[in-house]
């Protein structure tokens, strides 16, 4: 039994959030603007769905591996990496667009670049997420962790707000729809100075060195990924040999089925949802169309926000309601998406649906880090980045793909789903019961 971790001081917290934030306000504000810019330079709607599947596809493999190195090398260490890849990869995608707009690079050309360059961040940028996520679950109680998760989840929300409103600004007559992309390089690249600066350097074996005792001495190692379906993380037992602990391990095996299936139906739902304004709302392209892009994602980010900072933490909700709830409230407003009669309707079914997954994320999160132990937070966060990921792998050209057969029929079926996944929150034992381990 190790002793209590070091409560995480604020200014600590704050760094980790920032790290978190960037990158979230930067994919948003690229999602905001990127329909306008395949449309521009007359890309097809679904390559811009390949470009995520492939970036989420390097995601997906390279997270588990990340976290390994979290744990060996120091959390702060690979935050900063990952922050830094994600500003590398802006501003090579940056220089792409920029060039594909001036016409200096054919279509074809500026794809395949911008699909490497955003591949990029699918290797490099993943190793930022478990390592915030093992560094806060190991500075907080078992008790304190899902508010504590939570609130580290919002940087999420939150970047979603800041990303569209930010991007209209840096969109100059010079550098054009790339100027966001350009802007939130630079950011990054102050986020990781202001990491090295702020955020202690933790023990290269582990937070759990903080804490003491038998446990503090046992690094928590990730492990290779063998597939998307057998993706693990090591931890080290008493007697110095290292186990896998898979997604298919029975105490995290159905939140992580619980985390593809809602993150799936987010992704595709989303993907869809700039094309869907575009052309419903918009009359097809344009700057008008990124503004009106850019007030749905701010207003369904304003509503994950209330949840995660205001409802989950004045009800003091646990897991498993948070994972019942949130999918029951994202199928009443993903339907809502489907039968919207004008965009203030579609506003705000899409903030509704948004508020439901800022429920049902945080939920699957803290579930499955409150099902094992602390020396093994750093191969958890693992898996759940690696399932966060494997969501963009196919979902949003799925998501497209039945968008361009029926505008409404990713949203009719994305309902369903969800009322599919409320059944098995409800059904499923582990996920039904709110289990704290006493670690």
């Amino acid at each position: 039994m190790s002793a209590a971790p070091q409560k995480l001081p604020s200014n600590h917290f704050v760094l980790v959030f920032a790290a978190l934030l960037v990158t979230a306000a930067g994919n948003t504000a690229l999602q905001s603007v990127l329909p306008v810019i395949g449309r521009e330079i007359r890309i097809p709607d679904m390559a811009i769905a390949v470009i995520f599947s492939l970036s989420a596809l390097f995601w997906t493999f390279s997270a588990p591996y990340w976290a390994r190195q979290s744990d060996r090398r120091g959390r702060r260490r690979l935050m900063q990496l990952g922050v830094a890849g994600f500003g590398i990869s802006m501003l090579l995608c940056a220089t792409v667009i920029l060039l594909g707009i001036k016409g200096i690079l054919a279509p074809l050309v500026t794809f395949a670049l911008f699909t490497i360059a955003r591949g990029l961040f699918g290797i490099f940028g993943s190793a930022a997420n478990p390592a915030a996520q093992a560094y806060v679950a190991a500075r907080t109680s078992p008790a304190e962790r899902t508010a504590s998760l939570a609130v580290l989840a919002s940087a999420f929300g939150l970047g979603t707000i800041l990303g569209p409103a930010i991007a209209p600004i840096f969109i100059l007559p010079w550098v054009e729809l790339s100027g966001p992309m350009f802007a939130f390089a630079l950011i990054a690249l102050g986020v990781v100075i202001w990491l090295q600066v702020g955020l202690p350097d933790d023990a290269p074996s582990g937070d759990e060195a903080d804490g003491g005792g038998a446990e503090a001495s046992m690094p928590s190692i990730g492990g290779m990924p063998t597939g998307a379906t057998a993706m693990a993380a090591e931890e080290t037992t008493s007697t110095g040999r290292r186990e896998r602990m898979r997604v298919t391990d029975p105490r995290i095996k159905p939140f992580m089925i619980f985390g593809f299936a809602a993150g799936s139906l987010q992704a595709a739902t989303g993907q869809a949802i700039g094309f869907f304004i575009m052309d419903r709302v918009a009359g097809g392209s344009g700057l008008h169309a990124t503004q009106l892009i850019s007030i749905a994602f701010m207003a369904g980010a304003g509503a994950t926000l209330l949840a995660q900072w205001g409802i989950i933490r004045l009800l003091d909700l646990s897991p498993s309601q948070l994972m019942r709830w949130g999918t029951l409230i994202a199928a009443v407003g993903t339907l809502g998406i489907a039968f919207a009669p004008n965009f203030h309707a579609l506003v705000l079914a899409f903030a509704i649906c948004s508020a439901g997954f800022g429920f049902a994320r945080p939920g699957f999160t803290a579930g499955s880090s409150l099902a094992v132990a602390r020396h093994e937070q750093g191969g958890v966060a693992g898996a759940v980045t690696a399932v966060n990921g494997a969501c963009f792998i196919l979902a949003p050209a799925v998501g497209i793909g039945l968008y361009e057969l029926k505008p409404e029929l990713p949203y009719w079926l994305s309902a369903l789903g969800l009322l599919v996944l409320a059944t098995y929150a409800w059904r499923n034992r582990l996920l039904r019961q709110s289990a704290v381990i006493k670690d």
